[in-house]
């Protein structure tokens, strides 16, 4: 488990399937995602065993925050397509309870991966797509450190348009610079 501030990682469990269906069914939740389609349990069921047969570096890790002594899931996270020549991962992130969002909970998620991929998966360059009208999570990249790296011409589809993907990283020394 990865503790932080407002919300600690833990283990994907299929414990946490149900909430991933409600949200991943929600389509203010998917905004900022590639799902497009409606979802059932069963093809999350057959998405879980997937990731079980990935490395355990790239297992999503389940986002939980704390109310009173109760922790609860309310979002997910994790490392994909690493390159451990270069020492590089892509990362994914999203809030599904909209409760949490805008209160700094994606944030705090974000800082306890990048220190879990610098510090204990000695990564030196971690980066991200997102979409260019997802303001939101934009800005809150930028805040964290991220820096725009480029631009996918109309590598997305959303709302009837072609829209741009922007790549935003992160390297090692950039990280370790942070106050």
């Amino acid at each position: 488990m990865i503790i932080g501030k407002r919300v600690r990682l833990r283990a994907l469990s299929k414990k946490d399937l149900p909430f991933y269906i409600e949200w991943l069914n929600d389509p203010e939740v998917l905004v900022g995602l590639s799902i497009y389609l409606p979802l059932s349990m069963e093809m999350e069921e057959k998405w879980f065993a997937r990731i079980l047969e990935l490395p355990a570096e790239e297992h999503p890790m389940t986002i939980e925050a704390q109310e009173n002594e109760n922790w609860f899931p309310i979002g997910n996270c994790g490392f994909f397509g690493i390159d451990w020549r270069v020492r590089s991962a892509e990362f994914g992130i999203f809030i599904g309870n909209k409760q949490y969002w805008g209160r700094g909970y994606g944030q705090d998620a974000i800082r306890l991966l990048l220190t879990h991929g610098f510090g204990t998966l000695n990564l030196n360059r971690i980066f991200l797509k997102v979409y260019e009208h997802n303001k939101r999570a934009i800005r809150a990249y930028e805040k964290i450190g991220f820096v725009r790296e480029g631009r996918l011409r109309e590598a997305h589809f959303y709302q009837g348009k072609y829209r741009d993907v922007f790549i935003m990283g992160m390297l090692r020394g950039e990280w370790e610079d942070m106050p």
